[in-house]
Formats: structure tokens, sequence, C-alpha cells
């Protein structure tokens, strides 16, 4: 992967993503899971010790090791059971209707294949089971949004592929997901180009 996308990208991707603002909205996003949850980018494991009683089990899709070792401590102290199953979530390597709900939170702006992903995971959450969401992408201001198109591709180098401008609702309904309620707003503290959010729910079917 190279020493910056190894060892430096990790890092700096657990200190942006960690930022005390973020908490609440986390907090929100893992509020509706419930049974055994898939979670697409886990990271260091910053949702750890956010997933409700509900929740039996939690299978990690993390492709960098180091995040993974970092994220070492939380899942021990974890009360909730979780493994890490798979290093990529355009192919995850697991039966159909595996899960009750998956989670991504900072993860859909980067998957290469979003799309691929986005499928994949409609394949292993059983049908009507839910996908829960924390994402960055496109500005709903028309100003916001040419500062991310100017921004985009400096952001997908320095940010390991990370994307600005990526329109996470049209993505899901394009997948085969079925919206519920979805927030659109800009988190608090952050420069607009990188604040624009969305937060909501989406309901699985049967995969195609």
């Amino acid at each position: 992967m190279g020493f910056y996308a190894d060892r430096v990208l990790p890092r700096l991707v657990e200190q942006t993503c960690s930022l005390p603002a973020l908490d609440p909205l986390r907090d929100r996003a893992c509020a509706p899971l419930t049974g055994a949850v898939v979670e697409v980018g886990f990271g260091s494991g910053l949702n750890v010790g956010r997933y409700p009683p509900a929740v039996t089990s939690v299978t990690a899709i993390e492709p960098a090791e180091l995040a993974w070792r970092r994220a070492a401590k939380r899942v021990a102290a974890s009360p909730v059971p979780i493994e890490r199953e798979g290093l990529d979530g355009q192919r995850i390597p697991l039966p159909d209707s595996s899960f009750d709900c998956a989670l991504s939170t900072f993860t859909l702006c980067t998957i290469p294949d979003v799309e691929a992903a986005l499928r994949e995971l409609r394949r292993v959450v059983r049908p009507g089971g839910l996908l829960c969401f924390l994402e960055h992408g496109a500005a709903p201001h028309a100003g916001v949004a040419r500062w991310q198109r100017r921004f985009d591709p400096v952001q997908q180098r320095l940010a390991g592929g990370c994307h600005l401008t990526r329109d996470i609702p049209a993505l899901l309904v394009a997948a085969g997901w079925r919206l519920g309620e979805v927030e659109r707003f800009y988190a608090p503290g952050t420069p607009r180009p990188w604040g624009a959010m969305w937060l909501g729910t989406a309901l699985g079917g049967a995969a195609d």
C-alpha cells in the first residue's frame, strides 16, 4: 500500500473522524441497530461503545491493518463481541442474509466501487434489515458544491481516495436500498466543503 497509505493515513483518519462534535452524530447513527451487525469501514473502532443493547454481535470489515491494531483496546473492552471477517466492502466473504443490520460511518466516500459495496451489503443483510449511515458528501448549496469540486482531486490524493462530492442517498437508491428517514445538514465546527452530512437509514430487500 505504501508508507503513507499504510502507516500515516489510518492515523489521520482516526484523528479527523474522532472530533468530539461527531460523537452525538455517531450515537444517533448507531441507535437503530439491532441483532447481528456488519460494520463496513470499521477503522479504529470509533463506534465501539455506541452500539445499543439490542446489538448481539458486530462483524468488522476493515482493510487497514494499522487501523485494526489501533482498535484492539476498544474491541477488547466492548460488551458486544466483535470479529473481523473481511478486508473489502466490495466483496464480503459471508453468506446471503447473514446480518440484521449494517453500519457505515464516513466510509462510503472512500470505497472505490461504492455501488458494488452497497449491493454487497444488501446481499448480506436480511430482507427488511437496516443500513444505518453517517456520511459526508455533496453539499446542498451551489457555492459550497463548487468548492468541493475544486478540492476533490487533492482530497482524493491526500485522503486515500475520499470523495467530497458523492450523493450518498442517490447511491443507496441505485443499489436497491429504500431510504428511510434521512437528515441533511452541516456538521458543527467543520468547514462546509467537508462538513456536508447525511445521517439516516435505508431498508434492504432481497438481493438481485
